[in-house]
């Protein structure tokens, strides 16, 4: 008697996986091919521009690096600051909550939360105001702390999930060696808490190269101004001239993501540290 084979269905199932990964992902980086497909493009007009570039016409972005290339270097100064400002306030913090026993510990890390819901318009106004008072609008300093407030909440959260995991006999260990609080969390609990300090820096560093509405409202001269607020005005005074916008914005991306793909192996350990003890 016969048997009939039957063929697994796991082989198809893969690549229909595969297949329908692949149409999403090109959907979604279908925008950043045609940014620099018109860059690439820069004497053609916005609706003449070829689904595929002829040449390498670099004259766009020999222009928006020429105009644009001090506010880069302002928005990496600005973000870098940024990021120093975040984990100098942030890691204690998440220290604290997560191995001191403090009244209202998940209060506290709720009402963190909270804040991550409240409107960028409605701080950057109240911040507004308060900068005139203390003399930070158009400063670095100012726009470092607007950013790093962007991401001291969501450091808060990842990096205190992290350190809940530390094992306390790993503190009380070098409390014993006679190692004080400082100095057990600056040689003990921050390099254990590596993965969870990159991704946090990291983040922050995106939130504050994307900024807009800080550098926007805390800014009223030129002296201080993102390459985010510098394309803004870009496009107003060269609204024909997409080519060299589109290289400006091409240009922006760029360190974001060289950081997303030099620290994705971080990023995806510091993001699930904390979910296992």
């Amino acid at each position: 008697m016969a048997t009939e084979t039957v063929k697994p269905r796991g082989g198809r199932r893969r690549w229909g996986s595969t297949v329908a990964g692949v149409l999403v992902l090109a959907v979604m980086l279908f925008p950043l091919y045609w940014m620099l497909n018109t860059a690439l493009q820069p004497e053609a007009g916005l609706l003449e521009v070829d689904p595929v570039p002829h040449g390498l016409d670099l004259s766009g972005f020999s222009k928006a690096l020429t105009d644009q290339g001090g506010h880069l270097l302002t928005s990496l100064v600005v973000s870098l600051g940024a990021v120093a400002i975040c984990l100098a306030v942030a890691a204690p913090a998440a220290y604290g909550l997560a191995q001191f026993r403090l009244r209202g510990s998940r209060t506290i890390v709720f009402g963190t939360l909270i804040t991550q819901m409240v409107p960028g318009i409605v701080i950057a106004n109240a911040l507004y105001n308060s900068y005139v008072d203390l003399g930070l609008v158009n400063s670095y300093f100012g726009l470092m702390l607007a950013d790093a407030s962007l991401g001291i909440p969501f450091s808060i959260v990842l990096m205190r999930s992290f350190m809940v995991s530390i094992p306390g006999e790993v503190v009380e260990a070098a409390q014993v060696d006679g190692a004080g609080r400082l100095r057990t969390f600056v040689q003990v609990v921050l390099p254990m808490s590596r993965n969870s300090l990159i991704t946090s820096g990291l983040f922050a560093f995106l939130f504050s190269w994307s900024d807009f509405m800080f550098a926007l409202t805390l800014n009223t001269t030129d002296d201080v101004k993102p390459v985010t607020l510098g394309i803004y005005q870009y496009i107003g005074a060269h609204v024909g001239d997409w080519g060299s916008v589109m290289a400006a914005s091409v240009l922006s991306a760029i360190p974001a993501a060289i950081l997303l793909v030099f620290a994705q192996k971080y990023i995806a350990a510091g993001i699930t540290g904390g979910s296992v003890k």
